[in-house]
């Protein structure tokens, strides 16, 4: 087994996930200017495209970290599906009995992903595909394609790091780990998912219709209702549904009309948050 993974096991990673977050959210200057700073030199992070270009108009690391980008920096390309986030390409395949076929991985039950069996049949014989964001990326989530919100579901679970190379060397890690699970219906193709998987360290998920949802811990799954309840949100291409506090992963699950992947959408592959992600 591989330290990486061996220590995913060993570390008590709620406990370091809880302390991060105090810190995090930490307003006092000397506090929040230390994490930000520190943070920007080690993982070598620029300002220039954030509506905020001095880390001193940050008040805490949360508001740094979960910063917005200026308008039109980040362009929705002319394609049915787009890449939510910026990030990278860790993963991308097909669905077929029940479960995401991965190249040279081990498959992975849809229904455990999204704790819904039923659901799940809406994406047989359809695609899926997974960003990583890493520390450095813009942390901001958003439509791949209009949407319609239908439902959103919170499942408690482990705390393991994301990274690529921790996600291939355990099982069905990303449905093991805490994540939110929203589904939508999109104009043509029916319905599309999007699940913002928690990771070590993340501090919270959240969305713009919901505000906070996720906090790290233990409890019940919970799931809010859009069809029949609340007014369902209607999303457009682009459009920011979320963001986390700390790195994490997105996958997104696409039905079976959906178009194929565009060329340049390749596991490994560094991508932007509008990018073309299919081929027309």
């Amino acid at each position: 087994m591989p330290v990486s993974v061996l220590l995913q096991h060993l570390l008590p990673l709620r406990l370091l996930t809880r302390v991060a977050g105090r810190l995090a959210q930490s307003r006092h200057p000397l506090v929040a200017q230390a994490l930000i700073r520190s943070f920007m030199w080690r993982h070598g992070v620029s300002l220039k495209e954030a509506c905020r270009h001095a880390p001193a108009d940050y008040p805490s690391f949360n508001d740094f970290f979960a910063r917005k980008l200026r308008p039109g920096v980040r362009p929705v390309a002319r394609a049915s599906w787009v890449s939510p986030a910026d990030g990278t390409v860790s993963q991308l395949g097909w669905i077929g009995a029940g479960r995401m076929i991965l190249a040279k991985q081990r498959a992975y039950g849809v229904g455990e992903l999204l704790a819904d069996v039923a659901l799940a049949r809406h994406f047989e014989g359809g695609r899926f595909t997974t960003v990583y964001l890493s520390p450095r990326d813009y942390h901001r989530v958003h439509m791949p394609c209009a949407g319609r919100l239908l439902g959103m579901r919170h499942v408690p679970g482990t705390l393991f790091s994301v990274r690529p190379d921790i996600v291939r060397g355990m099982d069905g890690l990303l449905a093991r780990n805490e994540r939110l699970i929203c589904w939508f219906e999109h104009p043509q193709h029916g319905i599309f998912a999007m699940v913002l998987v928690g990771a070590a360290i993340v501090g919270s998920i959240s969305t713009v219709w919901h505000g906070l949802v996720t906090q790290p811990g233990r409890g019940p799954i919970r799931q809010w209702d859009y069809q029949d309840g609340e007014p369902a949100p209607k999303l457009v291409q682009g459009a920011e549904m979320g963001h986390f506090q700390l790195g994490s992963t997105v996958v997104v699950l696409m039905p079976q009309t959906a178009l194929g992947f565009h060329p340049g959408w390749q596991e490994g592959q560094k991508v932007r948050q509008g990018q073309a992600m299919s081929n027309m």
